[in-house]
C-alpha cells in the first residue's frame, strides 16, 4: 500500500491542524472549564482518528456502520459546542436532538435498517451542518473572525451531507461517489484550516 499519495498528504495535514486545535481547546478548558471545549475536543479528536484510519485503511471504510456512526461525532461535537457556548437557551433541546440523532444513526447502521438510515443520516447531518454554518455568523458577542468557523461549517456540511446521501444509497445533485471521494481529502484540509482560523480567534478573545 502506497501511503505517500496526495490525498494522504492532505489527510496528514488535516490531522496536524486537528492536533493543534486540540492543544488550544485543552488550554482554554484548563483555564475556564467550559463544557463547550469538551465538545470541540471530541469533534477534532474524532477527525484526527478518522483521518488516520483513511490513510491506513482507505476510503472503503466510509460505508461501514462503525465509521458512519463514529464520524457523526464530528458534526455532533461541533454543533453542540456552538450551541452550548453561544446559544445556551437552546442547549437542552439541541442536546436531545443530537442524542436521538446519534442513537438513530447507530441503531439503523448496525441494525441494517436501510429505509430508516436513509432518513436519519441526511437529516442529522443537515441540521448539525446548518448549526455549525449559521451559528458563528449569528452568535452574539462572538469575536471578529469567528465567522471563519461558519465557513468551515459550510465545507463540512457540504461534504458530510454528500457522504450521508451516498451512504444512504442515493446521490446529492452532482456529488457522485467518485467526485466526493476525489475532493474529500482537500475539502477536509480546507475545512480544518477554516475552523482553526475561526476557533483560534474565539480562544484568543
Amino acid at each position: 500500500m502506497n501511503l505517500l499519495t496526495l490525498d494522504n498528504l492532505f489527510l496528514l495535514l488535516t490531522g496536524l491542524v486537528a492536533i493543534y486545535l486540540l492543544w488550544r481547546f485543552w488550554g482554554r478548558y484548563s483555564a475556564r472549564k467550559g463544557v463547550y471545549d469538551v465538545y470541540y475536543m471530541m469533534a477534532f479528536l474524532v477527525l484526527l482518528v478518522s483521518g488516520l484510519l483513511l490513510i491506513f485503511l482507505g476510503y472503503g471504510i466510509l460505508g461501514t456502520p462503525f465509521v458512519l456512526t463514529v464520524a457523526s461525532l464530528i458534526p455532533l461535537g461541533l454543533s453542540m459546542g456552538i450551541v452550548e457556548q453561544y446559544f445556551p437557551s437552546w442547549k437542552k433541546a439541541y442536546q436531545w436532538f443530537a442524542l436521538l440523532g446519534f442513537l438513530a444513526i447507530a441503531a439503523t447502521s448496525f441494525g441494517g435498517l436501510e429505509l430508516l438510515r436513509k432518513i436519519a443520516v441526511p437529516l442529522f447531518h443537515s441540521v448539525a451542518g446548518l448549526v455549525i454554518f449559521l451559528g458563528p455568523f449569528l452568535a452574539k458577542g462572538a469575536p471578529k473572525g469567528f465567522y471563519w468557523a461558519g465557513v468551515g461549517g459550510a465545507l463540512i456540511g457540504l461534504g458530510g451531507i454528500a457522504l450521508a446521501f451516498l451512504s444512504a444509497g442515493s446521490q446529492l445533485l452532482f456529488f457522485s461517489q467518485s467526485f466526493v471521494l476525489a475532493i474529500l481529502a482537500p475539502l477536509l484540509l480546507l475545512m480544518s484550516l477554516a475552523f482553526a482560523w475561526g476557533f483560534v480567534k474565539d480562544i484568543q478573545a
